[in-house]
């Protein structure tokens, strides 16, 4: 605030300035669809899409939509004050082949497929998508077909979508570069910069939230405190991902014997299931890389499980997901995408083809098992679009062939204090 107890209006750095006026003679004068604003760490993306939107005189929720690839992502902006959902709850309609007993209970679900929708609303007169880089060409084609005006945002340096390509981040009208006054002197940002261009971090301590330490040396009880205190665990090979959340269970005083989840144990979604819906109206859904606390968790037959669960980002509790408990078991999942649970009348939870059991008793339901793992250590890949305060790598940027851009993307994810472990 100033003197007279005003709020201060923040002051444009120059190259969010020059993007600013290129946004709004896009905008309103030119016919091109598209608009790519990249930026790097700490350049002030968010606070410029939300300056430029406001000057617009666009009303969020309404004459602009903002949109991510993910619910985690969407969910970083809906903290910050943004009205936002993901891409697919913008553009696709879900469709279902649907059997339904007497009661009107769903006992059957055939298919479920994504239709793109005929039409988006009127008033909509642009669409801002963030975290660009994780969405695939074949996403942004289908966008695009509605003719609405597009900002597109993102970090040229992240990691490229898994199993796909991104060629729009490669093409931007402009990128920010200047590091906003705020963030000069955060060792976070400072180190994603030298990442980024091309350096391998020293060890050592930057700051006061930085650090950058030999692997050799954490061990014992420095180790223990050093991941107990982490918000999240970022790694980058499943084999020490599966060691670390062994490790974190232990800290934890959960008994070794204790392979399925307990009650508030964190884990991760490592299946897309669209016929689930996080919240009521439908933006969110049980996805790939979603986490959250499980609760009531009990087994039941055929390799199967039932387990109560609540998205880190979202109030409303999953009761009685089926899931396939062999990855805890044995390290490997029973059942193939796609399989179904069937719930006999008995309450005992079974697999589709436990045909003998199918005949003795009703089926009351039948839905898709889910898949869960451990989450308090995650690849940087299910890690991406998200952030958190207190982040520990362990750097294994040198298995990857975009080694640069994965430790760069892992560092990213932490807002106020982040340690390298290598």
């Amino acid at each position: 605030m100033d003197k007279s107890g005003l709020l201060k209006t923040p002051v444009l750095t120059a190259d969010q300035a020059e993007a600013a006026e290129l946004i709004e003679e896009w905008f309103f004068h030119l016919h091109t669809q598209i608009f790519v604003l990249c930026g790097y760490a700490g350049t002030g993306k968010t606070f410029l899409v939300d300056h430029i939107v406001r000057k617009l005189g666009l009303v969020p929720g309404d004459s602009v939509a903002f949109i991510a690839p993910t619910g985690k992502a969407a969910s970083v902006l809906i903290r910050g004050g943004t009205p936002a959902g993901t891409v697919h709850s913008l553009i696709y309609t879900r469709e279902e082949d649907i059997e339904v007993n007497e009661d009107g209970e769903v006992i059957s679900e055939r298919f479920l497929r994504f239709v793109l929708k005929d039409k988006l609303p009127k008033e909509l007169q642009l669409i801002v998508v963030d975290e660009t880089s994780m969405v695939s060409d074949e996403i942004l084609k289908d966008l695009l077909s509605f003719g609405v005006k597009c900002l597109f945002c993102g970090d040229p340096a992240q990691l490229p979508p898994v199993g796909g390509t991104n060629t729009l981040l490669s093409l931007p009208v402009i990128t920010l570069k200047e590091i906003v006054r705020q963030e000069r002197e955060n060792p976070i940002i400072g180190l994603s910069r030298a990442i980024r261009e091309g350096e391998l971090p020293a060890y050592g301590i930057y700051g006061d939230s930085v650090a950058v330490i030999p692997a050799r040396t954490l061990t014992g009880e420095k180790r223990r405190n050093l991941l107990m205190q982490a918000d999240q665990i970022i790694v980058g090979t499943n084999r020490t991902r599966a060691l670390v959340n062994r490790e974190m269970r232990g800290y934890l005083g959960i008994p070794a014997e204790a392979v399925l989840p307990i009650d508030g144990e964190k884990l991760i979604c490592t299946l897309n299931d669209w016929s689930k819906p996080l919240d009521e109206k439908g933006d969110f859904h049980l996805v790939n890389g979603i986490m959250g606390r499980c609760y009531r968790v009990r087994p039941q037959e055929d390799g199967l499980g039932q387990l109560d669960f609540r998205p880190d980002f979202l109030p409303d509790l999953l009761e009685d997901l089926p899931f396939d408990t062999g990855v805890f078991r044995e390290g490997r999942y029973y059942h193939g995408y796609g399989a179904k649970a069937c719930l006999l009348e008995n309450g005992v939870l079974v697999h589709e083809n436990n045909y003998e059991s199918l005949r003795r008793l009703r089926v009351k339901r039948e839905d898709t098992v889910c898949r869960f793992e451990f989450a308090y250590a995650v690849t940087c890949h299910k890690a991406q679009g998200s952030e958190y305060d207190s982040v520990v790598v362990f750097d294994e940027s040198r298995f990857f062939e975009e080694g640069q851009s994965w430790l760069y993307t892992a560092v990213t994810r932490a807002k106020k204090r982040l340690v390298i472990v290598r």
